[in-house]
């Protein structure tokens, strides 16, 4: 029972501050609209708030090993992010086009510790077993949940006030989320004194080689890379295809039912009690995502769109799940939150580059886009299994069991 309520706490801290992450892209995407007529300002606004993340993934992951204190970490990068969108609410269509940039670049520094940071700390809160692989089950579904009420809030509060203000609101989030950081246990692992004694250099090329030399990490960083790639094109895209529908204000309501059928997804896989294995579950989702994206370019109404985008976010939450299942077990347990802002940042800096694309996308080429996107969930899943399948046939006597949290399993390793 004392685990639920911890379970419980985290939650609450790791909803609202994904809630500000999850609402800013249909927001800024909204706002750049609103001011100056295109999306093609808030797509590079996204472009630059996703980018640092595979340089500052590493690093926030090191200093959070590390760190006895990880709430002050927490804190800080919260704190930075609810004034960065405060910003970016004003500036948005206002300021120099570079300023705006930097400003996004910097609240992007923020985005590993909000997405993996946050996730890497079930594993100090909760011992290894059934509880904590249904709190990540359960941490998955807080992504899906986020998702909802920040596209739903952003998009609801922008039709009825102004883009602007749904971003002031969303500023608010983090310091929620901080407040509530304060409230979580101190960490219950101890940081061993050969991992704090490696210089913070040669420890971030221990973290990236983990997820290069275990085989289960690099296929599920790789796919899920080539996967984001599609998906930080995605909010720019719904809202240009709910314009060319007739319902410019939709787009965020097109992210919200993807993000509501994450959610059901998520929810579904937590209440088993022996959910299916991770790496098959990784690729149905990327192949359900691709095919329902695929479905919603073809679909002429709005309804139609919509529940596609239901039907994709579905596969998206499974994905999700698989992932952070992937991640826990397969990481080592003194690098394991480096590896899980590694793979965050990886996939994240992907988006940016699929942000930068979406950026040259019409209202005319919008269902081109979505087309695109669908095939690149299918090209992921099809990665995911070759990659999987290159390394056992390189190691054809291994084995898959081992001790979850620890990562260290005869078939993992090269």
């Amino acid at each position: 029972m004392p685990g639920n309520f911890v379970v419980l706490r985290y939650l609450g801290a790791a909803f609202f501050a994904r809630l500000a992450n999850d609402g800013m892209p249909v927001a800024t995407v909204m706002l750049s609209l609103d001011r100056t007529g295109s999306t093609a300002q808030g797509a590079f606004v996204l472009m630059a708030w996703m980018a640092p993340h595979v340089v500052v993934a590493p690093l926030v992951g090191a200093m959070l090993d590390r760190s006895g204190r990880p709430q002050l970490v927490f804190l800080g990068a919260l704190g930075v992010l609810s004034l960065v969108l405060a910003v970016l609410a004003e500036g948005i269509g206002r300021l120099p086009l570079l300023a705006v940039l930097a400003v996004a670049a910097l609240g992007g520094c923020c985005g590993p510790v909000v997405t993996g940071g946050f996730s890497s700390l079930i594993a100090r809160l909760l011992p290894p077993g059934g509880q904590r692989d249904r709190a990540y089950s359960w941490d998955a579904t807080s992504y899906s949940a986020a998702a909802i009420g920040g596209s739903g809030s952003a998009s609801l509060v922008g039709s009825a006030f102004s883009p602007g203000t749904a971003m002031l609101l969303l500023s608010t989030t983090p310091a929620i989320a901080a407040v509530m950081t304060l409230l979580l246990p101190r960490r219950s692992e101890t940081v061993a004194h050969q991992e704090t004694s490696i210089p913070i250099p040669q420890a971030l090329a221990v973290g990236v080689r983990s997820v290069w030399r275990i085989r289960e990490l690099r296929a599920i960083t790789a796919a899920t890379g080539l996967a984001f790639v599609g998906m930080g094109a995605l909010s720019t895209t719904s809202v240009l295809i709910a314009g060319n529908l007739g319902r410019d204000e939709a787009g965020g309501l097109l992210m919200t039912a993807f993000a509501i059928g994450s959610l059901a997804a998520t929810l579904g896989i937590a209440r088993l009690r022996s959910a299916p294995f991770p790496q098959r579950l990784s690729v149905i989702g990327m192949i359900g995502v691709g095919t329902a994206l695929a479905a919603a370019g073809l679909a002429p109404a709005l309804p139609l769109v919509a529940v596609c985008f239901a039907v994709a976010g579905a596969g998206d939450g499974l994905v999700a799940t698989a992932t952070l299942r992937i991640r826990a077990d397969h990481s080592p347990s003194h690098w394991r939150t480096q590896v899980f802002t590694i793979g965050a940042g990886l996939k994240i800096t992907a988006a940016a580059f699929g942000a930068s694309l979406a950026g040259l996308a019409t209202a005319e080429t919008a269902h081109g886009y979505l087309i695109g996107i669908a095939f690149l969930q299918i090209a992921a899943a099809l990665l995911h299994k070759l990659l999987q399948r290159s390394s056992a046939a390189r190691h054809p006597h291994s084995f898959t069991h081992g001790h979850p949290g620890t990562g260290v399993t005869q078939s993992t390793r090269e």
